[in-house]
C-alpha cells in the first residue's frame, strides 16, 4: 500500500490535490472504482477482525472500511457513492474474496463537508470491533496503516491483492502535506520515500497502540502531495477521533 490519495474529483479540495481511483469498470452504486493499497507493506501479521472490504454486489472490492459498532463501520465519504443500495461489505478476514462474513449496507451517513461516512450493516455481525481513540496523537507517533490497495505505484498497474497488508508508519506535521485541513486530518508518511497507500486502500483504517491494543485514529484519504503516482510523498487521512461526538450522534452510540 502507497500511501497516496485514494480520490478522484470527489471533494473539492480532494480535486484540487489529485485523487487516487482505480479506473471505472461497469457501474456500480459504491464506487467500485475508487480504491487505494498499500505499498510497500507486508502481508498482515494479525488478523484485525475490525477490518472490512466496502464491495459492489459482484464482490469485488472497492475500498476499506473499519467496524465500529457491530452494525456500523466507518469510512471514506468518496467510497461511498449516492447511497446504501447495491453495497456489501465482507468483514473480518484478511483475504478480501473469502472468509468472514458478508453483509449488505442498510444506510449511508456522510459529513457535510470532510471525507467521512458512516454506514448501518442490515444486520449486526459478530467480528470484534475497533474503538476510536480519543487523540490521533502528536507528530512522530507510531502508526499503521491496513488495505488491499494496490500495492503497485500507478493505476493500472495490476490488481489488489487478495492478501490484507500492513505497512507501519508515522504522523508527520501537517506542513508536509499539501491542503491538508488540520484540525480534522492526518498527514502521515510515506516511509523510505516509496510506500504508503494507494488506488484501493481508501476508507481503510489507521490504527496505533494504546496499551497494548490497536485502535482507530484514521480513515485513508487522499494524497498528501498531489501526484497521482502513489507512495511519492505522505498522505492524507481523515483524523476519526475528531469526529467521536458526530459518530455518537449518527450510530446511537
Amino acid at each position: 500500500m502507497r500511501t497516496r490519495s485514494l480520490i478522484v474529483g470527489v471533494l473539492a479540495a480532494v480535486t484540487a490535490i489529485g485523487g487516487l481511483t482505480l479506473p471505472a469498470a461497469a457501474a456500480a452504486t459504491p464506487q467500485d472504482d475508487v480504491s487505494t493499497r498499500i505499498i510497500g507493506g507486508k502481508p498482515a501479521s494479525e488478523d484485525y477482525s475490525f477490518m472490512a472490504s466496502l464491495q459492489g454486489s459482484t464482490g469485488r472490492h472497492s475500498c476499506g472500511a473499519s467496524l465500529i459498532k457491530a452494525d456500523w463501520v466507518v469510512t471514506a465519504k468518496h467510497c461511498v457513492g449516492a447511497g446504501a443500495s447495491g453495497m456489501q461489505f465482507r468483514i473480518g478476514t484478511k483475504t478480501h474474496n473469502a472468509g468472514g462474513t458478508v453483509v449488505k449496507a442498510a444506510k449511508v451517513v456522510t459529513h457535510a463537508s470532510i471525507d467521512i461516512a458512516l454506514v448501518k450493516l442490515a444486520n449486526p455481525v459478530q467480528e470484534k470491533t475497533i474503538a476510536v481513540a480519543d487523540s490521533a496523537g502528536a507528530e512522530g507517533t507510531a502508526t499503521r496503516i491496513i488495505g488491499w490497495g494496490l500495492t503497485c505505484p500507478t493505476r493500472g498497474c495490476g490488481d489488489v491483492p487478495v492478501q490484507l497488508q500492513e505497512l507501519d508508519t508515522k504522523i508527520r506535521p501537517d506542513s508536509a502535506c499539501l491542503g491538508i485541513t488540520g484540525a480534522q486530518e492526518i498527514c502521515t508518511d510515506n516511509p523510505g520515500g516509496n510506500s504508503g497507500a494507494c488506488y484501493g486502500d481508501s476508507g481503510g483504517p489507521q490504527v496505533k497502540k494504546v496499551g497494548g491494543t490497536w485502535q482507530l485514529i484514521g480513515a485513508t484519504s487522499r494524497a498528501g502531495n498531489g501526484n497521482p503516482t502513489c507512495a511519492t510523498g505522505p498522505s492524507i487521512y481523515v483524523d476519526v477521533t475528531t469526529f467521536k461526538d458526530w459518530i455518537a450522534q449518527n450510530t446511537g452510540a
